[in-house]
């Protein structure tokens, strides 16, 4: 439910801001197949927790940890070359600088926390321990949420994006439908060849893992916009009606672990993939950027 979710970022970000030297945190989670991140923080807390959408290529402290997954640290003055914008609309204030940790599990960021410090010296102001458990916890909500409206094709896309939509079947098959599906569309839009055998590629394991995981169709979606592309699997989960794939706190509980050895090539060769869960099935995405020869 979304109340658990919102539960757990409200306690967490309530262990986080009472640490030394913290005035404020914030609590970012990648939505949207990576092109924006859901953003709450600790001084926005009531009843209901209140988010908002942060646009991912924002170039903000928050976005470039999510994007590198390591941390990120410094006073204003040092973070004012790479972020001149942002730490311009932070100075005059109480704070001298942030700390900001990405929220890993398995290896994949599902978002990232950021502490803004009356105290740069303050080197615990995100314990470790406290940032890990509260990842876990929020892949754990995400397994809950309820499955969103509509089939991927129904979601809006921007004014000019390009945009196509599949469906394949939960077999072996499905992978070289989805291949073809994939390769002809990017071709017919202008796409390098090399990007393109690094799509297909990709695709061709995340298929897969839907295939192994549920029995079940999936839909894939290419979208090109602002020189950028995505390709999303969604499955729909298990024929069963079962969710085999809901994440505990093991090594060997992630969905996308059990056959997931591919996954590392998708990581190596993309800019960035993540997942989103509900409590059907996976959204799985890649992003490749620029995916021109130009």
């Amino acid at each position: 439910m979304l109340v658990v979710a919102d539960a757990v970022a409200r306690h967490g970000l309530a262990d986080l801001v009472a640490g030394p030297g913290v005035t404020r945190v914030g609590l970012a989670l990648v939505e949207g197949g990576g092109r924006r991140l859901k953003f709450t923080a600790s001084d926005r807390q009531g009843e209901v927790v209140d988010w908002c959408h942060i646009d991912a290529y924002d170039d903000v402290p928050l976005n470039a940890v999510v994007r590198s997954g390591s941390r990120l640290a410094g006073s204003w003055d040092e973070l004012a070359p790479r972020f001149p914008q942002f730490v311009a609309r932070q100075r005059g204030g109480t704070t001298t600088g942030l700390v900001a940790e990405p929220l890993v599990v398995h290896g994949q960021v599902l978002g990232a926390v950021v502490a803004y410090l009356d105290d740069q010296s303050v080197a615990e102001a995100l314990p470790v321990e406290t940032v890990d458990t509260l990842a876990r916890d929020l892949r754990a909500a995400q397994a809950r949420l309820p499955r969103p409206d509509g089939a991927l094709a129904d979601r809006e896309v921007a004014e000019g994006a390009l945009v196509a939509d599949c469906e394949v079947e939960g077999q072996p098959q499905a992978v070289g439908t989805a291949r073809r599906f994939v390769r002809r569309q990017l071709a017919a839009w202008g796409i390098d060849d090399d990007v393109i055998d690094t799509a297909v590629l990709c695709l061709s394991e995340l298929v897969t893992n839907a295939v192994i995981h549920t029995g079940a169709s999936s839909e894939v979606r290419a979208l090109l916009e602002d020189g950028i592309l995505t390709v999303l699997v969604r499955d729909r989960g298990s024929h069963s009606g079962a969710r085999p794939t809901e994440p505990r706190h093991d090594d060997d509980a992630d969905p996308l672990r059990v056959h997931g050895r591919g996954l590392q090539l998708v990581s190596a060769l993309t800019s960035r993939w993540g997942s989103e869960l509900d409590e059907v099935g996976t959204t799985v995405w890649f992003v490749l950027d620029p995916p021109t020869g130009a």
